[in-house]
Formats: structure tokens, C-alpha cells, sequence
């Protein structure tokens, strides 16, 4: 039985988490294999399975410039060993979990951490999954309680600042509305370990049915915290007691430039199809970009003496925008846009005024609708 259990098959996941563990498997740095698990139900979904049950991988593409050389390499993943989906598998998914697995991985995207009002305390005797992700791993964790299995390590990779925190909050907090014992309240907050963590990587494309194409910059930031279990040993991944830091750098600096670029094409009639390449080789809106990160971004940096660190990473991110193998589409930037909006510009205005900065940062007010 695999060790790891991946809650999610995003072209993201495939070419980060995966891939990491694929390539330290060959050095015997693994905890060993993926199952995946798909939780929508679709025609498209079922396709996806059964190509991850294939047994002989998938491709990641990494193309980009590092250290200064075109890099354009495919390689096999083969850390997935198998596929499971939630409404077909969920009782073979609840005997799993409550077996011996020892990590489990999720990113179930931007609206991932959702409750929904249909979960209800039944579904905890029941072969039927509950909606929301967070009540299906509460159910999951339960089942494991119940069979007195070894702590677990839980990695949500979703883009949410100390993912691990407010993932364990949201499954405690469904235990409490459920009505559950005060020992498994202690379980869920003391046996399982919730890591927060980082990822930071661009994958622009999917490959058909399974697989993905990304840059060659990837960075897998862990907070380190007593009996957390890796699922692998890998050079990109860094295990720090500073994770703010990294959040930082690419909340202020990555995400919120590619948010930026997505706020001009929605708002400026900008090409349909325009890529980040494409959107960095106009003056006029790089100008502009520069202006958000060089006036509004960096003075924040500077106050928390941060400034080299800072430059360093702005002169990776615009090497990264500027990657002529990746058609990285503004159109795939802006889905969930208000969202984004407000995760990645609101703390860069919070945290100016929270340092007393006298900054306008008029231009990240105008993109979230305040008076100027």
C-alpha cells in the first residue's frame, strides 16, 4: 500500500509534489508511492483515473532559462501508482486511511477549503462521501481514531497563508458542530500533525489526459514542526522556522504581479488569448507593473530590512514572466479573480499600514474598488 495519499490531481501537483517525490525515489530518498484521489465526478474525470492507473507514468515538461541556459527536458513521473475517486471509492478510500499510511497531500484548488451545508455528523456511518473536502478528511480521521493507527502528517498545499492552521481549524470545528467526543477533538489537535507550508512553482499547460508543462523554478517551503514526516527528501524542498518569509516573497511579489497583469487584462479589453510573456513585452503595462512592485511592494521589504533578499527573488520572478517556452494565460490568472484580489493585495496594504508606511499604493486601491 502506498504511504502517501494525495487529495487532488492538479497539473500543479503533478508537476511539483509528484515529480519531487518521482525523482527522489531514484536516490531512495522516498517514503514511497502516490495514490491520488479525484473527489469531482465527470465523464473527463473518469478518463483522468484511468490514465493515472496506467501503471507507466505521465510526462512533466520543464522549459525555461536557469542560470542563465535554455532548459526544455521531459521527464516520467512514476511516484503515482494509483487512482481512486470519491463517489466510486470511498469505502476502499476510508479502509485506507485508516490504515497505515503515513502522509497526506492535498490541493483542491481555490475553493478547496469550502464548507458545505449538505455535510451532516450521518455521513460518519455512511458509504457516501460528504461534499466539502475538509469534512471528508474529518471523516477520513475519524475512521483512523476509531482504529487506533499511528500519527499522521498532513501537507495542504493549497495557496492559503498557513494552510495547515486553518485546515486543521475548519476539521476541528466540523467535529465540534458534529458533536464529537472530546478524545477525538484532542487527537485531531495533538496526534495529527498540521504542516504549514509554501509551494512556488509555474506550470502552464496541461498535457493530454495527464501531465503538465512547467518552469524549471520550484520551491516546496515546510515549516518544520516535532514528528512531521516528509514524504520525500528533495533540493527544493526547504525546511525552515521562518515560513513567513518565503509567504512573503511570492504572496507579494509572484502572486500578486500575476494578479496584477490578470486586473489590466479584465479591466483594459487586453487580447483574449495574451500570455504573461506576451503581457511582459508591453512597455506601457510592464511600466506599470514595475511601478505596483518598485512604489508600493518594495518600500514594505525595505522597512523589514528584507531588501536584498527581495531584489534577488523580484529578479527571479521577472527572468520567470519573461520565460519565452511557457504560454502561461492571463485567462487561467484570472479565474476566481475577486479572491485573488483580495488575498494577495489586501495584506500588501494591511501590512504597509501596519509598518506606518506613508505609501499611496494608489494603484493596488484602484484594483480592489477603494476611494482614492
Amino acid at each position: 500500500m502506498n504511504p502517501i495519499f494525495q487529495f487532488g490531481t492538479s497539473r500543479f501537483l503533478q508537476a511539483h509534489v509528484d515529480l519531487f517525490v518521482s525523482e527522489a525515489q531514484e536516490h531512495g530518498d522516498a517514503l514511497g508511492g502516490i495514490t491520488i484521489v479525484q473527489t469531482s465526478e465527470s465523464a473527463e474525470s473518469a478518463r483522468r483515473i484511468a490514465a493515472f492507473n496506467r501503471q507507466d507514468g505521465f510526462p512533466v515538461r520543464i522549459r525555461g532559462w536557469q542560470n542563465g541556459a535554455a532548459i526544455d527536458v521531459e521527464q516520467r513521473v512514476t511516484s503515482v501508482t494509483e487512482a481512486l475517486q470519491t463517489g466510486r471509492d470511498w469505502s476502499l478510500i476510508r479502509e485506507r486511511v485508516a490504515g497505515e499510511i503515513t502522509v497526506i497531500l492535498s490541493n483542491t484548488g481555490d475553493s478547496g477549503f469550502q464548507l458545505s451545508t449538505d455535510d451532516n455528523a450521518a455521513l460518519l456511518q455512511s458509504n457516501i462521501a460528504p461534499v466539502s473536502f475538509p469534512a471528508k478528511l474529518l471523516v477520513l480521521l475519524h475512521g483512523r481514531f476509531q482504529r487506533n493507527a499511528a500519527p499522521i502528517t498532513l501537507f495542504p498545499c493549497e495557496l492559503v497563508t498557513r494552510n495547515g492552521d486553518v485546515l486543521r481549524e475548519l476539521v476541528v470545528g466540523i467535529a465540534r458542530e458534529w458533536q464529537m467526543s472530546a478524545d477525538f477533538l484532542a487527537y485531531l489537535q495533538q496526534s495529527c500533525i498540521w504542516v504549514n507550508s509554501l509551494v512556488d512553482r509555474i506550470v502552464s499547460a496541461p498535457i493530454d489526459p495527464i501531465g503538465a508543462v512547467a518552469e524549471p523554478y520550484a520551491l516546496w517551503a515546510i515549516e518544520g514542526q516535532p514528528g512531521m514526516v516528509l514524504p520525500c527528501r528533495h533540493p527544493q524542498i526547504i525546511v525552515t522556522d521562518n515560513l513567513d518569509r518565503y509567504v512573503r516573497l511570492k504572496l507579494f511579489l509572484l502572486n500578486l504581479g500575476h494578479t496584477y497583469l490578470a486586473e489590466q487584462w479584465l479591466t483594459c479589453n487586453r487580447p483574449a488569448d495574451e500570455t504573461v510573456l506576451q503581457a511582459m513585452s508591453d512597455a506601457a503595462l510592464l511600466a506599470q507593473l514595475n511601478a505596483v512592485w518598485e512604489e508600493e511592494v518594495l518600500p514594505i521589504f525595505i522597512a523589514l530590512d528584507e531588501e536584498s533578499l527581495t531584489r534577488d527573488y523580484l529578479a527571479q520572478v521577472k527572468e520567470r514572466f519573461c520565460n519565452p517556452f511557457l504560454a502561461h494565460r492571463l485567462s487561467d490568472i484570472a479565474q476566481h479573480h475577486l479572491e485573488k484580489k483580495q488575498r494577495r493585495f489586501t495584506p500588501v496594504l494591511a501590512l504597509a499600514a501596519e509598518l506606518g508606511l506613508a505609501i499611496p499604493q494608489r494603484r493596488l486601491r484602484l484594483a480592489l474598488g477603494e476611494d482614492q
